[in-house]
């Protein structure tokens, strides 16, 4: 199939490197010197101990130029959609499929929604309803990613865990799209099961994610050390309580334990998070789809919630002197 990933960072260049190796055409919107390292040598993959250098995705970072294709990948941040908005519909070919693979609430979360909360907007992530407006929910498929990966340097992803990418249509339909794109998925070395509730699997990831995130952004601590320390095992129960309510007033029910869920990031290890890698790199931080998402639900289905409103505040306020002084704030050992 023809693919175009919007966004070659760690999780969309680890799936268009692994596509393309599969014989799929993949196109990359990539930016800067991630950009610059493609075009000159390539995109290169580590995983399990071995290099696989892709030499035939073509990269640029001008999107008029990528013309149309059967799947689209946004794996940019959630902030970063809205400049894209309005070329993203042009990505797409007549029966073509946008999988969006951000992490936390998506801007399409109330869309194709039964029940009372059905059509809503996301205001957190979707401020003045563009989002909704211009990506057509019809072309939509909802993906989760359970993988963890960086780009250890420009043009390198290094894969580090995990290989679970489950999708689903937005209205919980058993589509044929949607066996299709797993089936693509499947073919480039992933777990893609196809699911009828996608946003029972968004919520998991975000469960645990809402708090892991932000807390090793403010601590500078791996998830196993976040995970480990007494008082910010604490601290992450009670966010994720909180959570948990406001998730089972939508409707959602999780599928595994509060501590398994823990767990399972523990056994991560000493892994730097998203946010705590865009910390160390001057980069805004994601934190809307992943708390700011999840503080609006509360208000809407009238659930208190301290813990999350407290860790709110204090990573936006983070955010805030990333943004503004333009700084990468960085932990260095002592000499």
């Amino acid at each position: 199939m023809k693919v175009c990933v919007v966004g070659a960072g760690a999780i969309g260049g680890l799936l268009g490197a692994r596509l393309a190796h599969v014989g799929h055409s993949v196109s990359l919107l990539a930016r800067g010197a991630q950009l610059a390292a493609i075009q000159r040598h390539g995109l290169k993959l580590i995983q399990d101990g071995e290099s696989l250098l892709v030499k035939n995705a073509h990269a640029t970072d001008n999107i008029a130029q990528l013309g149309c294709h059967d799947v689209v990948l946004l794996a940019v941040k959630s902030h970063q959609i809205a400049a894209l908005a309005a070329q993203l519909p042009n990505l797409l070919a007549p029966n073509g499929v946008l999988v969006t693979l951000q992490n936390g609430i998506p801007w399409w979360y109330f869309q194709k929604l039964n029940g009372e909360y059905a059509n809503r907007t996301v205001a957190a992530v979707d401020p003045d309803g563009l989002l909704a407006r211009t990506l057509d929910a019809e072309r939509i498929l909802g993906c989760s990613t359970f993988v963890a990966a960086i780009v250890s340097q420009p043009g390198v992803i290094q894969h580090l865990e995990g290989a679970h990418f489950p999708l689903g249509e937005l209205d919980g339909a058993d589509s044929e799209r949607a066996h299709r794109v797993a089936r693509m998925f499947v073919e480039a070395g992933f777990k893609a099961p196809v699911l009828t509730d996608i946003r029972a699997e968004i919520w998991l990831k975000l469960w645990g994610n809402l708090c892991f995130n932000p807390l090793s952004a403010l601590t500078h601590a791996t998830l196993e050390g976040i995970c480990q320390f007494p008082l910010s095992r604490e601290l992450m129960e009670s966010m994720m309580r909180e959570a948990q309510q406001v998730a089972e007033k939508l409707g959602v029910r999780f599928r595994v334990t509060l501590q398994r869920r823990i767990a399972g990031a523990e056994r991560v290890g000493k892994h730097k998070t998203s946010m705590l890698q865009d910390v160390e790199a001057g980069k805004p931080l994601e934190i809307d789809s992943l708390l700011g998402a999840v503080v609006e639900m509360a208000e809407i289905t009238n659930t208190e919630t301290p813990a999350l409103r407290m860790m709110y505040a204090c990573v936006s306020l983070l955010n805030e002197t990333l943004v503004k002084q333009r700084v990468a704030i960085q932990s260095k050992p002592l000499q």
